[in-house]
């Protein structure tokens, strides 16, 4: 098994690579679980609390959820963005949330949340594999 040698740290193992698929899928459909999976648990708290309030917040400022529409690659980037969340992502298309209302005077700032939210989880999510793969 491949180990890595830090200055800070002690040699740590990688972990195995379909170990690392589960945490990625782990970490995306739900906020901070790779890093609760890691036993980093402050992080995990804090990811899971932030980001599942910023996707809150955005629905709540009648941001809109947006569908994946080929013939419009913006609409299809913010799509993707959006998916970044995982299962709060896949509830609320499921009940129905997040149409938007773009006469809103916080549809734009609602927007805004959903998509950041979602960039976030997949940092979170790229920073877990890391701390994983034991480069961190």
């Amino acid at each position: 098994m491949a180990t890595k040698s830090t200055a800070a740290e002690g040699a740590r193992p990688a972990s195995e690579p379909g170990t690392l698929v589960l945490l990625c899928v782990a970490a995306w459909a739900i906020p901070g679980a790779g890093h609760f999976w890691l036993g980093r648990v402050q992080k995990g708290v804090v990811f899971l609390v932030a980001l599942t309030t910023m996707f809150g917040l955005g629905l709540l400022l009648q941001g809109r959820l947006f569908p994946f529409d080929l013939g419009e690659p913006l609409v299809a980037l913010a799509a993707f963005a959006n998916a970044g969340l995982g299962l709060p992502w896949i509830a609320g298309r499921a009940f129905g949330l997040g149409n938007g209302i773009v006469t809103a005077v916080t549809y734009e700032y609602g927007n805004t949340f959903l998509i950041v939210a979602g960039l976030l989880n997949f940092l979170v999510m790229l920073d877990a594999y890391d701390i994983g793969a034991g480069r961190k």
